[in-house]
């Protein structure tokens, strides 16, 4: 009895060295790859910016402590479980390789107990990528913003025609066309409804918003009235200056201006932008939903590398990474084709962001069932 105690406790300490020989592997060669990829995009962008860095009014600290410092969050947080998912391969083929993986199996352990420490450190990153997405690189993001509306880029970008807006309970704003740099837009017109009845519509061949006055300048105005009691009235003018309820940012939006918004700032601009009447709602409900389903995504990836990597064949760790970056590239092109299809076809966004999580949770469930045990 005392013996068998014995080999009871020396395995459990065995087991505790490895779980921490395993977790350490892990998260130790998933920081040397971030650090490795954060910083050859540091390189890349550096070489693309190199001109408007340089002309830039800001100083070096600026540019490092309020572009580049959050760039790396934002980077770093967007590769992340494609990096793990090297990481896992990279270190698990080793060990196989060597015969560790081997040498644990015929010691008597089993290899639902072998991946356990792997799935503790996936656990790890999985809420420290839950609490970046959601509260660190939201605020990282907006300040990279800032320093790029600041010194790099154009505040606002627009390629969406035929944009409506509800500006106010009733009224409703189109142009065909916006120009965010002249801030200007071009057949505009502007309705007021009560109820299923429209009391007043005014075009225009072109309306620009006038910053100082903050006014809209309207051209070629041509403006119908339904009173209740009286026949319709129609009056035309050349230019007309006027205050709308409304701003050239109801019609241009920087596309990464729902990455630096806080879940529950998001969720509320997703519900102006649904009244509104923008197209793009599917697009900003996927950066939402996104910032759940990616970190999950690290638990599948993790039962797919473990169960890729942990068999000792010929062709070693070059296999395993090519098999790797195949899985990783036909991930992201699933993930993709789900966006577009939310985007222009009309599916959940909920749903797609969501749909290689739970296809690629079979296949991990698949290779599982087929490792080496």
């Amino acid at each position: 009895m005392e013996i068998q105690c014995n080999g009871i406790i020396i395995k459990k300490a065995l087991m505790k060295i490895i779980d921490l020989y395993i977790i350490r592997k892990f998260l130790g060669t998933f920081l040397f790859m971030i650090g490795a990829f954060v910083l050859i995009a540091i390189i890349v962008d550096v070489s693309e910016n190199i001109d408007d860095l340089v002309k830039t009014k800001a100083s070096f600290w600026q540019i490092v402590s309020e572009y580049y410092l959050n760039f790396c969050f934002y980077f770093g947080t967007l590769l992340s479980p494609f990096i793990i998912f090297l990481s896992i391969i990279w270190f698990t083929s080793k060990l196989s390789q060597q015969s560790e993986m081997i040498a644990m199996l015929s010691g008597g352990i089993t290899y639902k107990r072998i991946i356990l420490p792997y799935f503790i450190s996936a656990t790890l990153l999985v809420i420290l990528s839950l609490w970046l997405s959601h509260v660190v690189v939201p605020r990282a993001n907006k300040r990279k913003l800032d320093f790029e509306i600041t010194y790099l880029k154009d505040p606002i970008t627009v390629t969406e025609r035929h944009a409506h807006r509800e500006i106010a309970p009733g009224t409703i704003a189109y142009f065909y066309s916006f120009h965010p740099a002249s801030l200007s837009g071009d057949n505009f017109s502007l309705e007021r409804w009560e109820g299923n009845t429209l009391r007043y519509k005014l075009m225009g061949s072109s309306a620009t918003y006038l910053p100082d006055t903050k006014q809209w300048r309207i051209t070629n105005a041509i403006i119908r009235e339904w009173p209740k009691d009286s026949v319709q009235r129609v009056y035309e003018r050349a230019v007309i200056d006027t205050i709308l309820p409304m701003d050239e940012q109801d019609f241009g939006l920087r596309a990464e201006i729902t990455a630096a918004m806080s879940f529950d700032e998001l969720s509320t601009f997703i519900e102006e932008q649904r009244l509104g009447g923008t197209g793009r709602v599917a697009q900003f409900e996927l950066e939402k939903y996104n910032r759940t389903a990616v970190p999950f995504s690290i638990y599948v990836l993790t039962l797919i590398g473990v169960s890729v990597a942990s068999r000792k064949q010929r062709g070693g760790i070059g296999l395993h990474l090519m098999l790797a970056v195949i899985i990783g590239f036909v991930f992201v092109f699933i993930s993709r084709m789900m966006a577009v299809s939310s985007m222009n076809l009309g599916l959940s966004a909920a749903w797609a962001v969501w749909v290689s999580n739970i296809l690629f949770t079979f296949l991990g469930l698949f290779l599982y069932s087929k490792a080496q045990k």
